[in-house]
């Protein structure tokens, strides 16, 4: 398993404009897309220099599950890593829209964690709470995004597990939301559960598949 090549680039890049900073948190979402289940956010502070930090964080979709376990796992041990998480269950973002419920989970993570900058993956969007970047594919370049992204998506695919308990049927421990196969034909078979979102199209109108 190999990391980012330059996971601290943007880190170093804002402490050498910024001496005073310290804490930059990197930012993800997990779920945006998917039918059902809430929208999870994660921010995570890696170690400053002079302190190393050497896990192999990477963009979690170029993860199998079980290095996101074992990276979730090592980056929740380490006292040095701090770390938040928030979600937007599924009527919130058909109250919100998964764009703004996403944001707000943005802003409130930055604050729970006391980060003094953010490094958001994904396009820009104002206001925000503390100064902040930006980064496209940022998950795939800042190892703090990367971070996040893992935390984001174990947290998120742990509750897709439990949901399926939940509500049997629907296969949310192995599709986790997202609207495959066999995600349709059980929707269009059983009818929405309280955790679809109500607002996404497929679920509104489920016998089009």
């Amino acid at each position: 398993m190999t990391g980012i090549a330059q996971p601290f680039r943007f880190e170093t890049q804002i402490r050498e404009m910024h001496p005073e900073i310290t804490a930059i948190a990197g930012i993800d979402e997990a779920g945006r897309g998917p039918l059902a289940g809430p929208v999870v956010v994660a921010a995570v502070i890696l170690p400053a220099p002079p302190d190393t930090f050497d896990l192999p964080v990477n963009d979690s979709k170029k993860l199998s599950e079980r290095q996101r376990m074992e990276l979730a796992d090592a980056l929740k041990a380490d006292p040095r890593v701090r770390y938040a998480i928030a979600q937007r269950s599924a009527a919130e973002i058909d109250r919100l829209n998964i764009l703004r419920a996403t944001q707000d989970a943005m802003r409130e993570v930055a604050l729970a964690v006391e980060a003094q900058w953010a490094l958001v993956d994904g396009k820009g969007f104002q206001p925000f709470p503390i100064p902040v970047n930006f980064i496209v594919k940022g998950d795939a370049n800042s190892a703090s995004i990367a971070a996040a992204s893992i935390l984001a998506k174990t947290t998120r695919d742990a509750w897709m597990v439990e949901l399926d308990q939940r509500y049997p049927g629907y296969g949310f421990a192995k599709h986790k939301g997202y609207g495959t196969a066999e995600h349709l034909a059980a929707l269009n078979r059983l009818g929405p559960c309280p955790e679809h979102r109500r607002s996404f199209e497929p679920v509104v109108q489920p016998t089009l598949f």
